[in-house]
């Protein structure tokens, strides 16, 4: 019985790595990379103008913030929902 557990382990293990290799991107995470590019223009922008406060703090929020955020958190798809409520 307990072979057949680390069996069915295995294959989920091989499941997941095959699927981890893609890189997915669900609708929030869209929108946190469009938020972290428009963000980093307007550093930009007002890096242009002068300002020496507001510009490095929406340079670092884009850059190590929302962009990082953005590729970071992944979507469940309904079938892995159902993977962590079937036990181990």
């Amino acid at each position: 019985m307990a072979k057949q557990r680390k069996g069915e382990k295995r294959k989920q293990v091989r499941k997941k790595k095959r699927a981890g290799g893609s890189l997915v991107l669900g609708e929030r995470n869209v929108w946190l990379l469009m938020a972290g590019i428009v963000v980093i223009l307007l550093g930009y922008l007002l890096l242009g103008r002068g300002s020496i406060s507001a510009a490095p703090l929406l340079l670092v929020l884009g850059y190590c913030v929302l962009i990082p955020l953005s590729l970071v958190l992944w979507v469940r798809r309904p079938e892995e929902k159902g993977d962590s409520e079937m036990g181990e």
